[in-house]
């Protein structure tokens, strides 16, 4: 068990070993590591890296378990390392954290104080609309985020039974993640993306190279004021609410109602705390980490969520992790009458 003094070294010290993990991802080492054990020469040689700061990086890497040395000396992956690290992994989401998390998110926690007073200035605080208004920067995000939530898009396949919808409306679906994997799942669906018009090019090659161009399309346009369709089956919302200012969650929530067929189904999948805003620890710090961007995200948890999809006349109304320790699929139903 840790000490008081070392679990405050460990909290202080986090964003260094933030910063390996980047580091790692940017030069490739677990990947390379993929095929089997290295030396660090051979680290070094395929990293590009000096001998002398590839020994440094990865005597990092090791101390905080995402790497292992052999009796040779050699070098290999963590099982986690191994399953979520590695380039074309099954579960890889490592495009996710050094492009999206490490290049994008995380130097905007920079200005986590001001934010937290509400002292930033208006070019400060820009919205995802002026972000993704640059194409090269809706790129690099999208391009992360697809990579970052296949996992938990075939999590929510497995978990939700969407055999008898025909209709699914994915508001803020980004590249179509999670449109793709459904619709793969049920072969009946069809689904409207309603993106930012920089986020729907990107997406348009993910679903043409998936073979599902004539089932899956885009409404382009900011999905606080975009048109959406009518007479859903399903409607779904997955990061939408921790990155719109809080003031907007209940209006999303009664248009859901609104453009739903009656007993049709509202998905909300995002960072949620529980009620008692005790945890879990990374769903908390994920979503401080969006304040620093967005100062009037809301604190998203389990009451209040439930409450507000109750006022807008839902029923059946249940909540759950979907990624553990992470994230939640919040599920309802509008009445069929």
């Amino acid at each position: 068990m840790l000490t008081e003094a070392e679990q405050v070294s460990e909290i202080a010290f986090a964003y260094m070993g933030s910063k390996a993990l980047f580091a790692a991802l940017e030069f490739g080492i677990f990947s390379h590591l993929g095929d089997g054990p290295l030396d660090t020469l051979t680290l070094a040689r395929l990293g590009e890296l000096p001998p002398e700061r590839c020994a440094t990086l990865m005597t990092a890497l090791n101390a905080m378990g995402l790497t292992g040395v052999d009796e040779n000396g050699r070098h290999f992956n963590s099982p986690a390392a191994e399953a979520f690290l590695v380039k074309g992994a099954k579960y890889d989401f490592g495009d996710y954290l050094r492009l999206q998390v490490g290049q994008q998110m995380y130097p905007l926690m920079d200005q986590i104080e001001p934010a937290l007073k509400g002292a930033l200035t208006e070019d400060d605080t820009a919205s995802y609309a002026d972000w993704f208004s640059d194409p090269d920067q809706a790129r690099l995000y999208s391009e992360s985020q697809h990579a970052g939530s296949l996992g938990p898009a075939r999590t929510l396949a497995r978990q939700i039974d969407l055999g008898d919808a025909r209709t699914l409306l994915d508001v803020g679906g980004g590249t179509g993640a999670f449109a793709i994997t459904l619709c793969k799942a049920n072969p009946k669906l069809q689904a409207t993306i309603v993106d930012f018009p920089n986020v729907a090019a990107v997406g348009r090659g993910y679903i043409a190279d998936a073979g599902l161009a004539d089932r899956i399309t885009y409404r382009e346009g900011d999905a606080l004021s975009a048109g959406w369709p009518g007479n859903q089956d399903v409607i779904m919302m997955s990061y939408l609410f921790s990155g719109v200012p809080d003031h907007t969650h209940q209006g999303l929530i009664t248009r859901a109602f609104d453009h739903l067929a009656p007993g049709g189904r509202l998905l909300i999948h995002d960072f949620v705390v529980d009620a008692d805003h005790r945890g879990p620890k990374n769903t908390a710090l994920w979503q401080l980490q969006h304040t620093a961007f967005t100062p009037e995200a809301r604190s998203l948890d389990d009451a209040w969520l439930t409450r507000a999809i109750g006022a807008a006349g839902f029923t059946a109304i249940a909540s759950a992790p979907l990624i553990p320790g992470m994230t939640k699929l919040a599920s309802a139903r509008r009445p069929a009458t």
